[in-house]
C-alpha cells in the first residue's frame, strides 16, 4: 500500500491547529518546514472531502495552501536515497545510511535503510527519543517499542544493553523494513511484531516502554502501556506537540503514571513517565 503526502503551506500558529484536525481524520505523521508541514497517511485512511472540509473551515485565519501527492514504495526509496544526510546526535548517536561512511568518535552507529517506513532520526520526535534514551537504564531491560517505524529506538536499545526488545507497528511494511535494519546492525534480540495495542494482550511486563506515536493513540493506548508496566519503571512518549503535553500528563496521572521531565525541539516533545 502507499502513502499520501499531504503538503500544507500555513502559518505557525494555524499549522499546530491543522496538524491536530487532521490527526483526527487518520494522519498519523507530521514533518515541521519553513513554510508549515507535510502530514502522511496510507493511501485506503486518506478522505480528501475531510481534509477540503477542515481546510475551508480555516481559510479565513491566514495565508493556507496545500496539496497532496501518491508516494509509491518506489518513489519513496528514490527520495530518500537522494535527501538523507548523515546524522549525530547528542555527540554520542549516529544514524546513517548504508552508502554513507561511519562517523569518527562516536559510541553509538546506527544504520538505517528507511524505505516506506518513518524513523530516520532527522524528524524531531526520534531524534528527541534517541537522546533521551541515552539517559534512562535498558541495561538488562526487557523493551517495549511501540509504533516502531524503522526500528531506531529498538535497535538504540539494544546497543543500550537491553536484554529483550520487541518493536510493534500496525504496517506490514514498516515491520518487515524494521526486521532488515534490525539485521543490519547484527541486532540480536529483537523481535518484530505486527500489529498495534492489542497484540500485547498475553504479553509478560516490560522494564521500560517507547511510545513514538501521535497524541491521539497515545491517549487512546495509554491504559495498556501502564498496564504492562511495573511500579518504579520508565515510559518515554513522543509524538505530539508541545500544547498537548498537559492532555498527555493528564492521562498518564489516571494511569499511575508520575511526570518526570521533557524536552522539546521545534514544539515536539518527549516527555519522561515513571509508573507509581
Amino acid at each position: 500500500m502507499d502513502f499520501i503526502e499531504l503538503t500544507v503551506q500555513a502559518p505557525r500558529e494555524l499549522a499546530d491547529i491543522l496538524v491536530a484536525e487532521l490527526a483526527e481524520v487518520g494522519f498519523d505523521t507530521f514533518e515541521d518546514n519553513d513554510e508549515g508541514f507535510c502530514a502522511y497517511t496510507t493511501e485506503d485512511v486518506f478522505n480528501p472531502d475531510a481534509v477540503a472540509e477542515i481546510m475551508a473551515r480555516y481559510l479565513g485565519l491566514g495565508e493556507l495552501n496545500y496539496s497532496h501527492r501518491v508516494i509509491t514504495r518506489q518513489n519513496w526509496n528514490a527520495e530518500w536515497e537522494k535527501n538523507f544526510q548523515p546524522l549525530v546526535i547528542a555527540d554520542k548517536v549516529s544514524v546513517r545510511a548504508p552508502f554513507h561512511p561511519k562517523p569518527e568518535g562516536v559510541e553509538y552507529d546506527i544504520v538505517i535503510m528507511p524505505r516506506m517506513s518513518f524513523g530516520t532520526g532527522h524528524h524531531e520526535t526520534t531524534a528527541l527519543m534517541l537522546e533521551n534514551q541515552l539517559g534512562v537504564d535498558h541495561q538488562g531491560k526487557r523493551v517495549l517499542d511501540m509504533g516502531c517505524g524503522t526500528g531506531i529506538l529498538a535497535i538504540m536499545a539494544e546497543m543500550l544493553g537491553a536484554r529483550e526488545v520487541l518493536a510493534v507497528d500496525v504496517e506490514p511494511w514498516t515491520v518487515e523494513n524494521a526486521r532488515d535494519n534490525a539485521a543490519e546492525n547484527s541486532c540480536r534480540v529483537i523481535e518484530c511484531r505486527l500489529g498495534g495495542v492489542e497484540t500485547l494482550a498475553d504479553e509478560a511486563p516490560f522494564d521500560l516502554i517507547l511510545a513514538n506515536i501521535n497524541r491521539n493513540v497515545l491517549l487512546e493506548d495509554m491504559h495498556e502501556y501502564a498496564r504492562l508496566l511495573p511500579a518504579g519503571c520508565p515510559i518515554l512518549f513522543s509524538g505530539f506537540y508541545e500544547e498537548d503535553l498537559d492532555k498527555i500528563t493528564a492521562e498518564a496521572q489516571r494511569q499511575n503514571l508520575e511526570y518526570q521531565r521533557h524536552t522539546t525541539l521545534r514544539s515536539w516533545v518527549s516527555a519522561l513517565f515513571i509508573k507509581k
